[in-house]
């Protein structure tokens, strides 16, 4: 696969703008420090991932039909693409997938089938059923395409907050980390100390398998990074990691502070940057989804 760059970055801006939302930016102080806030969970679908597959779906002829495989968040927006766009989508999640998320998938109008204990093994049984013509597969991560549309998050930030010199992201399988960090600015890609596929893999040199045991892992829960998004982060980015109760103090303050209510693993950025393991005179904290059971 090819590796994408900026340039892709700002071709899927355009593609992805006339079916996604221009979330807004924050800026705010906390703790003396400031920070910009990109409110991305307020996105069309409750995060990110609409981008990225709306990007893979308008970048060639469309398919007859969508499937993918995801914890949850990839899927809602695949399922929320692929309405938008007037095509049938089923997608596999793992047993372990939240009912908050689940339940919006299938109100989204995709098909959705349980199978099996990780992201992992969900995904192989959706890619047996991958090769019946007229099908496109959208993988959750390691797509080009994808990491481009993922990309135009930071995109929209650099623009409305030219003065932002660092970006902070949650990593899961590294596509929205390894889009953002196409931006040029240093990126600081924050994982829970349980849940570093980034982390054991830059340790590596390669991407590697890794256990997953973290209160963010229905988002974060990629077993191995994926090759496409580390081929571009291995050389772009620094990682750091935090404790779940880290993580969760950081998305309790963030409704404390700004009565913003994200899931566990929008919270991992913000974790980072309160903690003091980043830089930057005014970074942007990317708050990636908010499709959670949980409530302040």
């Amino acid at each position: 696969m090819s590796t994408p760059t900026w340039e892709d970055v700002l071709k899927a801006a355009e593609a992805v703008h006339p079916f996604v939302r221009r979330t807004p930016v924050l800026r705010a102080e906390v703790d003396g420090r400031p920070l910009v806030l990109k409110l991305e969970h307020l996105q069309r679908s409750g995060s990110f991932k609409l981008r990225g597959a709306v990007n893979a779906l308008v970048s060639g002829p469309l398919p007859e039909r969508v499937l993918t495989a995801s914890g949850g968040n990839h899927g809602l927006g695949v399922a929320t693409a692929a309405s938008l766009l007037n095509l049938p989508a089923t997608v596999y999640v793992p047993e372990s997938a939240p009912q908050a998320k689940t339940a919006r998938i299938e109100a989204a109008g995709a098909k959705l089938i349980r199978h099996g204990a990780t992201y992992a093994e969900a995904a192989a049984k959706a890619l047996e059923s991958a090769s019946e013509p007229g099908t496109r597969y959208l993988h959750a991560y390691d797509d080009p395409i994808v990491v481009a549309g993922q990309g135009t998050v930071a995109a929209e930030v650099v623009q409305d907050a030219p003065d932002v010199d660092a970006f902070l992201v949650a990593v899961g399988g590294g596509g929205l980390v390894a889009g953002t960090s196409l931006a040029g600015l240093p990126t600081f890609a924050a994982e829970p100390e349980r849940c570093r596929a980034l982390g054991a893999a830059l340790e590596a040199g390669e991407p590697v398998d890794v256990e997953i045991d973290s209160v963010a892992a229905s988002a974060l829960g990629a077993t191995r990074i994926g090759s496409v998004p580390f081929a571009v982060l291995r050389d772009r980015v620094t990682s750091v990691l935090v404790s779940d109760a880290e993580l969760l103090a950081a998305r309790d303050r963030l409704w404390e502070e700004f009565r913003l209510a994200v899931e566990p693993a929008a919270a991992v950025g913000f974790a980072a940057w309160l903690t003091g393991r980043t830089e930057g005179e005014l970074p942007c904290v990317v708050l990636c989804g908010a499709n959670s059971e949980w409530t302040p």
